[in-house]
């Protein structure tokens, strides 16, 4: 038996030595040291022997035991030092190299061109300013001169809110006056009345921002949208002041020469109405497929303010004169970047994002 002991511990020695891997080491534990290992199989014939020769045997098996265990223990620090050296080459890390740069995000082409339409109107003397995007009938509708069931309402399919609502005035004098039913604002044109009756002339505004309409959604038209509606009031006002102001507006917006023309038109809030027609930026009016060979494009609303508006307000009508306008924000970057369909705009699709 002590001839198998030393055959065991040379064995063990060198199978230990030669381990190239935790896994293997681990294999070679149980093949020593395990249940059904060789050392395992030796103690478990110690109950043969003469109890002498027993205890002598029993010595040199726990001897054998310790042995190999220190063999493990040495092999397996030496493998995980490797090992982790190794590790530790692969990943090194060079602080020198450039890293790898972080994907940023940009304004959204909306909020591009808002910003650029403000810059262009402030240069111009204009003050950009914002209103609530949940109205009140009264200012969405009433004051701007478009009473309980005018014909003109048809114009705009409006989100109510609450369309049972009661009137809920401040005072019993008001009952008569202000509508406070409440919706999601058909224009921005209730900012112009709400800046009026707290400022007096000469006014020089826009007020760009975001509407809601309740109707069919195609490439040209979608539920909420943002548009651009501008105000100019003081003693002398003419729709001359107006082409020019519009002008010079588009002309540094599309960064070329804009002509306009303006075709007469119906708004309750203004007369003269009309609409407002420009010529066509991608053939500059020789006639293609996007102006429909006409040479021109339609981009706007506007007119001169109703004498019903400045009463609403407090002015003096003999007083004051002005004009309005309104755009959609939507439409202008349709056309300034030939977007084939307004609902891209809100698809988060980030190929289509990542362009601007």
């Amino acid at each position: 038996m002590l001839d198998e002991i030393a055959r065991i511990q040379e064995n063990a020695k060198n199978e230990i030595g030669s381990a190239g891997t935790l896994d293997r080491l681990e294999e070679l534990r149980i093949e020593f040291l395990g249940r059904k290992g060789a050392l395992t199989l030796i103690l478990r014939g110690l109950k043969d022997l003469p109890e002498a020769e027993r205890k002598k045997m029993g010595e040199e098996a726990n001897r054998l035991r310790r042995k190999i265990e220190e063999l493990l223990q040495e092999k397996e620090l030496e493998l995980r030092k490797t090992t982790s050296e190794s590790i530790l080459k692969k990943e090194r890390l060079d602080v020198t190299r450039p890293g790898i740069k972080t994907e940023r995000g940009h304004l959204h082409p909306i909020t591009q061109v808002i910003r650029e339409v403000n810059l262009i109107f402030v240069s111009m003397g204009f003050e950009i300013v914002e209103g609530p995007e949940i109205e009140t009938e009264y200012y969405n509708f009433d004051a701007l001169n478009i009473p309980e069931n005018h014909p003109a309402r048809d114009m705009w399919d409006t989100f109510w809110l609450l369309r049972n609502q009661k009137e809920a005035p401040s005072t019993k004098s008001q009952a008569s006056k202000k509508s406070q039913k409440l919706l999601l604002r058909t224009h921005t044109s209730p900012v112009q009345i709400r800046y009026m009756e707290k400022h007096n002339p000469p006014i020089r505004i826009i007020a760009p921002g975001r509407c809601y309409r309740y109707e069919a959604t195609d490439a040209s038209h979608d539920i909420q949208f943002y548009q651009l509606e501008g105000l100019m009031v003081d003693k002398i006002i003419s729709i001359a002041n107006f082409k020019a102001v519009m002008r010079e507006f588009l002309t540094r917006f599309f960064k070329t020469k804009i002509e306009i023309r303006l075709r007469p038109s119906y708004f309750p809030f203004t007369e003269p109405s009309f609409e407002v027609d420009i010529s066509c930026i991608t053939c500059s009016q020789k006639g293609c497929s996007v102006c429909k060979k006409s040479g021109w494009l339609e981009l706007a609303g506007a007119g001169m303010v109703h004498p019903n508006v400045f009463k609403t307000v407090g002015y003096t009508t003999k007083d004051v004169q002005g004009f309005a306008f309104g755009m959609g924000i939507d439409r202008l970057a349709m056309m300034k970047y030939k977007i084939p369909d307004i609902r891209l705009f809100h698809s988060g699709d980030l190929r289509f994002l990542k362009q601007f």
